[in-house]
């Protein structure tokens, strides 16, 4: 007799549908958790203190959802192979999500249990996404694999330090998982932004350049194993010269002048933007004239967080069945995204002494953004296609 799944609904339908409805429940939740605790209204006893929790949730938590529920979506895309669904699917996310609540459990669970639970999670998103990859013979997407898993070394220092097997590696951990991340949102760049750009302005021709593209990437590597291996200076600034003026001249490459017009387009080229200027504020950060803090939040609230709410938007739109155009909730959604990342990542050079007050106008800014994805894209993540095919 043949069992019925009991995650059987449109939610589990495909990675990206529950995967992304997590990432923006938890760009919500785990944002007004570390306000509170940043403004001490909330004290707790957590398995992660409190600068590590945010770093860790926000880059681990967060920004994996996103990246699980795009591969587990563009590997069945690339492959022609299914990726999981229904109840397989639903136990991947659980695991997520024990990584997310079990270090409140901190002093009543073994602190080894709540480490290995988050740990286990990339893993286990790796060998999920390996198995299509493998059985298509598509071995070149394999290196998506290693950066999966180069996540996991990141995630894996941080926890050996919360463990006490090791002293000083959470914040080599953090930067590990930083530079992947932003690795690998180079590297799928150089994928889907021509592709983007050309069916969203019909007429529209990207000549490729792969010399640029591996130029982008290898100088990136170059500013951030520079970074990991505590070198900064001038050898520090030069390299990430040359990453932003190689990233300037890629993107822009691909640029066309109707991509302002085009929310969808617009929002990816602003994120590669704050890309870009994390690397110009690293210059900066080499010579002690702007803190580091600042480079790292244009990497990553910047970066990270405007890329993957526009990739969420249109990848949604488009694996629904839907017309690739962004309700005008959404532009102003991606408006704001990019008015919270200037609030953390600019204003606090010209006003240094409204630090704090700058922080949280930041967190309302994103709050707003991310409370407009969940208002109009709940329904969507949770509906069936509306054009009645499977995913």
């Amino acid at each position: 007799m043949k069992s019925h799944p009991i995650f059987d609904y449109p939610l589990f339908a495909l990675g990206f549908r529950a995967f992304f409805a997590l990432a923006g429940l938890a760009a919500l939740i785990l944002i007004l958790f570390w306000n509170a605790l940043f403004n001490g209204s909330l004290t707790t006893e957590h398995y992660f203190p409190n600068s590590y929790w945010h770093a860790h949730e926000m880059l681990l938590g967060y920004a994996v959802a996103v990246i699980a529920g795009f591969l587990l979506t563009a590997v069945k895309n690339w492959t022609g192979k299914q990726t999981i669904t229904g109840d397989p699917l639903a136990s991947l996310c659980l695991l997520w999500l024990y990584g997310r609540i079990l270090p409140f459990y901190a002093g009543e669970l073994p602190d080894a249990l709540i480490a290995l639970v988050d740990f286990s999670f990339l893993p286990a998103l790796a060998y999920q996404v390996s198995k299509p990859i493998i059985e298509a013979k598509q071995y070149r997407n394999l290196f998506f694999i290693g950066l999966l898993l180069l996540l996991a070394i990141g995630n894996g220092l941080i926890h050996a330090q919360m463990l006490g097997l090791s002293t000083n590696t959470a914040a080599t951990g953090i930067q590990l998982v930083v530079a992947t991340i932003i690795i690998l949102i180079l590297i799928i760049a150089g994928r889907v932004f021509p592709f983007f750009t050309e069916r969203g302005i019909p007429g529209t021709l990207i000549i490729r350049n792969p010399m640029l593209d591996n130029v982008s990437v290898a100088s990136a590597v170059i500013v951030f194993a520079l970074q990991l291996f505590g070198i900064s200076g001038t050898l520090l600034a030069l390299a990430a010269i040359i990453a932003a003026a190689a990233n300037i001249a890629r993107l822009f490459g691909w640029y066309v002048k109707r991509v302002i017009y085009v929310p969808l387009l617009w929002v990816l080229y602003a994120g590669y933007g704050w890309v870009i200027l994390g690397f110009m504020l690293t210059v900066l950060s080499a010579y002690s004239v702007v803190p580091p803090s600042l480079a790292l939040h244009a990497f990553t609230l910047g970066g990270i967080g405007v890329l993957t709410l526009g990739m969420m938007a249109r990848v949604s739109l488009g694996h629904t069945g839907r017309a690739m155009k962004a309700s005008n909730t959404i532009a102003i959604a991606f408006v704001l995204i990019n008015v919270a990342a200037l609030f953390r990542v600019l204003l606090p050079i010209a006003m240094p002494g409204w630090y704090e007050n700058l922080i949280y106008v930041s967190v309302l800014f994103w709050l707003a953004a991310f409370s407009l994805f969940v208002f109009v894209y709940a329904p969507i993540l949770a509906g069936a296609r509306i054009d009645g095919q499977e995913g």
